[in-house]
């Protein structure tokens, strides 16, 4: 564990990725090489049915200073400039898509032994500012998430979070929505040696009295290789086979399927991650 509370979008990260992380049910290729200057570039393609996406991303390290550059099919622009460790804890990040000028924001990330803090604000005549913050240890963190636009003057977006962990238990408490949704998340370590995790997900909707509950687990079948799985209450059953065949470069496939349907025929998904 680490030495501080993390930040805001850290309460809970650990089942979102068991529950969530690389599944998919499309087809979606990447690969990144290097230049001999250290500059590297990331191209990647992305089959949704009929539409195929792809964009190149050009990443260049200089110091504590990167810069991102990527630009998509639709022929959008994303620059982002992140300066890592300005002071010590601080971390701060320019991002601006062209064409539309309008999307340009500064944020500011300060990570402390007690506190995480992340704040953002558009570079426009009228921003919206972001605002999260967690206090705590690496044990117990509470925190908060708003969102204000300051052209309408009101809140557009309030959570809070509480988060505890111990050596191999996570659990956490989510109120969004300005209070409309909670959500209940549970992580728990079966076992280190073959990286046997147990993982569920309660969420609750009071404005239309509905609960999505979503279980998973996942099992290395060796150090290369592993297998995950989850279910939730309206059947959608999902499992994934993901294999490191070399290092950094990971193989994927995913499956669904509808229990309550099994006339239907089943998803399958395919990711190919190849790195130097």
């Amino acid at each position: 564990m680490g030495k501080g509370p993390g930040f805001y979008s850290d309460i809970g990260k650990r089942a979102r990725d068991l529950l969530y992380r690389d599944y998919q049910t499309d087809h979606k290729f990447t690969i990144t090489t290097y230049s001999p200057t250290g500059v590297a570039i990331t191209s990647s393609g992305l089959k949704k049915g009929d539409l195929f996406l792809a964009d190149v991303t050009t990443q260049l390290k200089n110091k504590n200073i990167t810069t991102d550059i990527k630009i998509d099919t639709n022929s959008n622009l994303l620059a982002t400039i992140t300066v890592d460790e300005a002071a010590p804890g601080l971390k701060t990040i320019f991002s601006c898509r062209i064409p539309d000028h309008s999307s340009a924001k500064m944020e500011l990330q300060y990570l402390h032994d007690y506190a995480g803090i992340c704040t953002s604000v558009g570079l426009t005549a009228n921003p919206i500012v972001n605002f999260s913050g967690v206090l705590g240890t690496n044990v117990l963190a509470l925190g908060t998430d708003v969102s204000f636009d300051t052209k309408a003057g009101a809140i557009t977006k309030c959570n809070a979070g509480l988060s505890y962990t111990n050596a191999d238990l996570i659990t956490s408490l989510n109120l969004n929505n300005k209070g409309d949704a909670l959500s209940a998340s549970y992580y728990h370590i079966v076992s280190p040696l073959t990286g046997t995790a147990v993982g569920a997900e309660v969420n609750h909707s009071f404005s239309t009295n509905e609960n999505t509950i979503t279980v998973g687990t996942q099992h290395q079948l060796d150090p290369l290789t592993t297998v995950k799985a989850r279910v939730n209450n309206y059947g959608k059953a999902t499992a994934l086979i993901q294999h490191e065949w070399r290092p950094k470069s990971l193989f994927t496939i995913s499956g669904e399927v509808d229990t309550k349907a099994v006339d239907k025929s089943a998803k399958f998904g395919l990711a190919l991650a190849l790195k130097p």
